[in-house]
């Protein structure tokens, strides 16, 4: 017999353990994922809590994330809006 049949088998499950290996981290991942999501929610409720404006505090951290000259390009625009809108 061919050497290739075997060869093909170990290949076979070398992929085999390979994908159940990506598919275990992915699943770890997805885990920790909504771990991290349930305690941001429970600092949003504790900050809640304690009187603070929940949609403020997710308002800021997402200027927080941007770049400085991005934040000053959308603060502008909505500026803008908010003037053309009689809002200021």
């Amino acid at each position: 017999m061919s050497k290739k049949p075997a060869a093909e088998t170990r290949a076979t499950t070398i992929a085999k353990d390979q994908l159940k290996s990506i598919v275990e981290r992915v699943e770890r991942l997805i885990e920790e994922k909504k771990t991290i999501s349930d305690d941001i929610s429970d600092v949003y409720a504790e900050a809640k809590g304690n009187g603070f404006d929940v949609k403020a505090l997710r308002a800021i951290v997402k200027l927080r994330k941007l770049d400085p000259i991005e934040r000053e390009a959308e603060e502008a625009i909505l500026e803008t809006y908010m003037q053309a809108l009689g809002m200021l």
